[in-house]
């Protein structure tokens, strides 16, 4: 970085979150077991020396034997690195893991980052074109024009396998899409708009050749470049700018613009002006996708256009035109069908298949995230928000048809509705519905107490979640110390993040007043309640929360779960009707499960169970999936028979008596409730697939359970998420990380923004 500029907070979580734990984004986990000996000959030699045979044989069987299939390489040489230039191919890594890391978390692609240290054209070519038989499809990333263009065609000549250059195709599709639905709200149709796009390098290029592909007259798409228009006088084109020269006396920018119906900006910031927008035609299409600042912000345009449809490249604006709605769900089509390319076709149907679901409604779970914006079609919902979940099964589908249709699939797709539900199956809900929960809390910022303020996960744990957007973190602690440890941690400046000392706060005599009010008739001394308020940080914290003087609050790096609890509930009551109790999810291979209850009951009675069970499915649905419930137990329906089977059976019968409206089964073993086979040899069972919440028979065994899951399973434990409270109050667990406890307090958001 460079010396001289001082360091964001973006930055410096950024750096901190790469750096952490494991370094990087990525690792390598494998499929298969691999603790036995015979495992090792099977997955080794010498037994795998039968795949190989079978590939020698017939090379299409790799596909069958392999990860080939699911495989797409993402290559780049680090020439055009974001908006930051020729970083070189070592620079360009972190850019290259995340990509791989969206293919995976979007369209569960497994990607592999490559970087290629040479800018030599024929070096680049030969590196990807000799690794094809790893791959079954090659994403280039960040190359600089000209050089990407040739690279792309000499590819795609040379192999047989989806070659697709992003940074051009990727914007093409998404900004189409986008000028397709601002095209039909105008009254438009494509055969007939007039398109000034600004920019002639990898993404300008391609974005004129794709919308001409669908019907746009060629004269009727000016490209302008740093010299200004595209036209046929120059004698200063490559050949792919020379393609796009069009016959005009028109040599600016703003000539171009006077009069044009659209605007496609790839180019700098402030490249077009509130004049220029002026001159353009009624109703003008203006998306201004320079990054990380647009040619002209929608703030601009309305000081000279009420009737404009605006669109930029950021998420602070409506219409965001995001790469991440096209390229994992392309590749993921593309690989469905092992298609040998990546054609014109194809990307037409991915970016009709974007529009279309625009015109859709909007799932609650979606909308509700981005509630401070119109979800619905129309000059501010042009294109769909990056993590609706209707995507992964809309997309793909449109990818692998066209791929059919146009002759590249080698493995068509017989039961195309079958395809669909698949897809919809492939990713788990959480990662959407997490997001949507983050995205919700952004959208109403709320005032959440950090009640151990001095540590240091706490102080930049708070930090990240000003810098998040999610509200006002409340600090309880005393200020030098804070103030102190925020100057030695490098965490910059303090604004917008309050500090409380419990000593010395002007809120103590009420806090006092009410915890002795609670507490008076319990044994509590009004000096016993002074002194909790004065002295304990997680009373004061839950004492701010019970008062209203905060919305939520997190805790529990330095104190034990239960003892925590113990003290917020001294503060706090429990629903009516409900039972506090913990909820842990665990994500692990994309699979999502939920423990219950983690926290609370050392051993459920058959009632206790089947609140716990009702409880957590409702938590569960919010959170995205569909509950399936397994009361859980040693036995399964009777085998082996015992004492304690009876209370998951008693259990399940006072379910059947409520009638709910989740799925659930029991007494079963866990191996059964999560193995679709083992299930199917009790054929009068109810689930209908592998249980996604777990009920525990008590205590011991949830809480073993999910820490064992934690330090040995390999997955992302999120929780206990604290249930039943009147007010909202989660408690991490004394080793959480940053992460831990940013996602802790945009629960506790979370909770508040829904009224618990």
């Amino acid at each position: 970085m460079d010396d001289t500029k001082p360091i964001s907070n973006l930055e410096r979580e950024a750096l901190l979150m790469h750096a952490s734990g494991r370094p990087g984004k990525i690792e390598i986990t494998p499929t298969k077991p691999l603790t036995t000996q015979r495992d090792l000959s099977l997955a080794y030699s010498p037994g795998v020396a039968a795949p190989c045979l079978e590939i020698e044989r017939d090379p299409t069987t790799a596909y069958d034997y392999t990860a080939r299939g699911n495989m797409v390489a993402v290559i780049s040489n680090g020439t055009a690195v974001l908006g930051l230039g020729n970083l070189g191919a070592l620079a360009s890594k972190p850019v290259m893991e995340g990509k791989a890391v969206l293919f995976k978390k979007f369209a569960d692609v497994d990607a592999i980052d490559l970087e290629v240290e040479t800018e030599d054209v024929d070096e680049v070519v030969n590196c990807v074109r000799f690794l094809g038989p790893s791959f079954g499809g090659i994403n280039l990333e960040d190359i600089k024009a000209p050089e990407c263009f040739i690279i792309e065609q000499r590819l795609k000549e040379l192999m047989d396998i989806p070659v697709f250059h992003d940074d051009q195709h990727g914007t093409a599709i998404i900004a189409t899409a986008g000028l397709i639905n601002a095209c039909h709200l105008t009254g438009r149709d494509l055969r007939d708009v007039s398109v000034v796009i600004n920019g002639a390098g990898a993404a300008g290029v391609a974005c004129a050749e794709l919308i001409k592909f669908m019907g746009v007259p060629h004269d009727n798409v000016m490209l302008c470049d740093t010299k200004g228009v595209i036209h046929r006088d120059r004698d200063n084109l490559n050949q792919w700018k020379s393609a796009h020269a069009v016959d005009t006396d028109k040599r600016t920018l703003a000539e171009a613009l006077a009069g044009a119906d659209a605007f496609l900006g790839l180019s700098v910031k402030g490249a077009v002006t509130p004049d220029m927008v002026a001159t353009m035609a009624d109703k003008p299409i203006i998306f201004a996708m320079a990054n990380p600042d647009p040619e002209i912000t929608p703030e601009e345009v309305a000081t000279v256009r009420t009737d404009a449809i605006m669109a930029t490249g950021r998420s602070d604006y409506p219409n965001q035109i995001n790469n991440v709605l096209g390229f994992p769900y392309i590749f993921r089509g593309a690989l469905d069908v092992r298609a040998r390319s990546i054609n014109m076709e194809m990307k037409v149907a991915a970016a009709r298949a974007i529009a279309m679901l625009a015109r859709e409604d909007v799932p609650d779970e979606v909308a509700a995230a981005y509630a401070g914006r119109r979800l619905r079609y129309g000059p501010d919902y042009i294109i769909p928000v990056p993590f609706d979940p209707r995507m992964i099964f809309a997309i793909p589908p449109a990818v692998a048809r066209a791929a059919m249709d146009t002759g590249v699939a080698t493995m068509p797709i017989v039961d195309m509705d079958g395809y669909r539900q698949a897809l919809s199956a492939r990713l788990d809900p959480t990662v959407a519905s997490l997001q949507v929960i983050h995205n919700e809390v952004a959208a109403h910022p709320q005032r959440v107490v950090f009640a151990e303020g001095e540590e240091e996960k706490s102080i930049r744990a708070a930090v990240a979640f000003r810098n998040g957007g999610y509200g006002t973190p409340i600090l309880v602690g005393r200020e030098d110390r804070i103030e102190e440890a925020v100057k030695r941690l490098g965490l910059g400046t303090m604004e917008g993040i309050e500090i409380y000392n419990a000593r010395v706060s002007s809120h103590n005599q009420t806090y006092t007043d009410y915890i002795h009010g609670r507490m008076g008739r319990k044994g509590v001394l009004y000096r016993d309640a002074q002194r909790w308020v004065n002295q304990d940080r997680n009373i004061f914290g839950a004492c701010m929360v019970a008062m209203g003087d905060a919305d939520a609050m997190v805790t529990g790096l330095t104190r034990h779960h239960h003892h925590v609890i113990d003290q917020v509930t001294m503060c706090i009551d429990t629903n009516a009707g409900e039972r506090l109790m913990g909820l842990t999810m665990v994500v692990a291979r994309g699979r999502t499960v939920f423990i219950a209850d983690t926290t609370v009951h050392e051993a459920p009675s058959a009632e206790e169970m089947a609140d716990i069970a009702c409880q957590a499915a409702r938590k569960v649905r919010q959170l995205g999936h569909e509950p399936r419930v397994a009361l859980l137990s040693y036995s399964t329906f009777g085998a082996p028979e015992g004492e304690n089977p009876v209370i998951p059976r008693e259990a399940v019968r006072i379910l059947d008596a409520r009638h709910p409206d989740f799925e659930y089964e029991g007494e079963m073993g866990a191996h059964v409730a999560l193995d679709p086979e083992l299930l199917k040899v009790y054929p009068f069972q109810r689930l209908s697939g592998p249980a996604n919440v777990l009920v525990m028979p008590g205590l011991n065994s949830a809480n073993i359970s999910y820490k064992l899951l934690q330090k040995l399973g390999g997955g992302t434990v999120i929780g206990p998420l604290l249930l039943g409270l009147s007010r909202p109050v989660q408690v991490t667990a004394m080793d959480a990380t940053v992460s831990d406890m940013v996602h802790m307090a945009v629960m506790a958001a979370h909770d508040a923004v829904r009224g618990v």
